[in-house]
């Protein structure tokens, strides 16, 4: 398994980064995207994944962080495209329900950020809250960049699910999946996600799967396999051929190799 999201900036996993991938590889997880918030994450994802041949990283500006986009900022995040091509552009798109950065901020870095990957033939690594209807109507003006790129941790319902599958979006599952309290409209709508648009992830620190015991503190990607394990359910299929099919999808979609 591949890993397609993990917030590799935070101190659990930097304070020992060589124990964070031995841990990972050890539960089968062989590889992790490392996502970028803003300029600085940017930056030390793409040096993690020049020194570490089983990661990989975004490059990109997540919502909350808009505020923060400028005049220059498209350009000194192309120079870190030119210096070591990321798998993605993101994580960008559209977060409305707390709104640190304004709407306007938003629509300004993710705009610049669409940019970017159709110059650079990337896909875009998506996030969406409170705001479908926009996104919608954002990717909608550019369907062949679309297909190509992906909605992280999908939570969302059935017809917010269809939408993006007919945009040609690839789904990212976290394990929002395995929560009981939260996860209905997510486990219902898992039987509906074709099997080659699916993608796993943990989006570690965060949404530890709420379906291990003895319950840990902070999530993990060596945990990805309690998310496979919930979703090849849903799917009524193995999880072995999960497994393959999800890896396989990550590959292709990202243009990596394990």
């Amino acid at each position: 398994m591949i890993d397609i999201g993990v917030n590799i900036n935070h101190s659990c996993f930097l304070d020992d980064l060589d124990k964070t991938i031995e841990d990972m590889l050890q539960a089968s997880v062989k590889g992790m995207i490392c996502i970028a918030s803003d300029m600085v994450e940017s930056q030390l994802v793409q040096s993690l994944s020049l020194e570490h041949s089983m990661l990989w990283n975004t490059l990109g500006c997540h919502p909350h962080q808009a505020k923060t986009w400028n005049a220059q900022s498209q350009l000194e995040l192309a120079s870190l495209i030119d210096k070591a091509r990321p798998v993605a552009i993101g994580e960008t798109g559209f977060d409305f329900n707390r709104n640190y950065s304004t709407p306007a901020e938003q629509r300004y870095a993710f705009s610049e950020q669409i940019e970017l990957a159709s110059q650079y033939q990337l896909p875009l690594y998506l996030h969406e809250r409170d705001a479908h209807q926009e996104m919608i109507e954002m990717l909608s003006k550019f369907p062949n960049l679309a297909k190509k790129s992906v909605i992280h941790c999908f939570t969302g319902s059935r017809a917010e699910l269809d939408r993006y599958l007919a945009l040609g979006l690839s789904i990212g599952i976290t394990g929002w999946v395995c929560d009981e309290r939260r996860g209905a409209n997510l486990k219902a709508s898992i039987p509906h996600i074709p099997l080659d648009r699916l993608l796993l992830e943990t989006d570690a620190p965060y949404l530890l799967p709420r379906n291990i015991r003895p319950r840990p503190k902070k999530n993990h990607p060596k945990f990805l396999p309690w998310v496979a394990e919930e979703v090849s359910k849903l799917k009524g299929i193995s999880l072995e051929e999960l497994v393959k099919t999800t890896t396989e999808n990550t590959e292709r979609v990202f243009g990596i190799r394990l």
